[in-house]
This record gives C-alpha cells, sequence and structure tokens, in this order.
C-alpha cells in the first residue's frame, strides 16, 4: 500500500467538501489511483496529468469537475511510493496547486 501526506491545504479543501464528495474522493483513490500506482500505469478515466507552472506537481480527476492536486514525496517504506496531497476541489485549485 502506497504511503501519503496531506499538506495543511489539502486538510482545510477537504473540509469544505460534502460528505458525497468526500466519499467519491475516497473510493477512486481506494479503487482506481492506488492500483494503478502500483502498477505506474494511470488509467485515462482518471486523467493523470502534470501541472505546467507546477514542476512535479500532477492533477487526478475524481468527479466530473472534482480535481485533487499531488506529487511523489520521498519513499518511507522502500520501493513503495509515497504521495503527498496538495489540493482537492473543483478546477479552481489549480491557481495555486
Amino acid at each position: 500500500m502506497p504511503t501519503f501526506e496531506t499538506l495543511s491545504r489539502f486538510t482545510a479543501d477537504l473540509k469544505r467538501l460534502s460528505p458525497a464528495q468526500r466519499q467519491r474522493f475516497r473510493c477512486v483513490v481506494l479503487d482506481s489511483f492506488v492500483p494503478d500506482l502500483r502498477t505506474g500505469h494511470f488509467r485515462p478515466g482518471l486523467r493523470i496529468k502534470r501541472i505546467q507552472r507546477a514542476p512535479g506537481v500532477y492533477e487526478l480527476t475524481w468527479a466530473g469537475n472534482g480535481r485533487a492536486t499531488w506529487s511523489y514525496g520521498k519513499e518511507k517504506i522502500q520501493s513503495t511510493p509515497h504521495v503527498i496531497w496538495r489540493r482537492i476541489g473543483t478546477h479552481d485549485i489549480l491557481t495555486g496547486p
């Protein structure tokens, strides 16, 4: 299982989401993102892409207008990806990923 941490902005953003939105994000992460992270190949539906103005930061689509930004961090467990969750919300979060 990949390890992760959250930035304070992510935590604050997450609190602003509705319970249904938080549940949707959690399901997408557990059912799609984590398995794909293990293989290193993300399915097209997640629309993982780099954010041009923020080197090393990626965007994940978890709903129609639901986005989360993340980056890889230093491995905590050897050969296990470590994810740093940066922001979550609508497309508007991409102005400050």
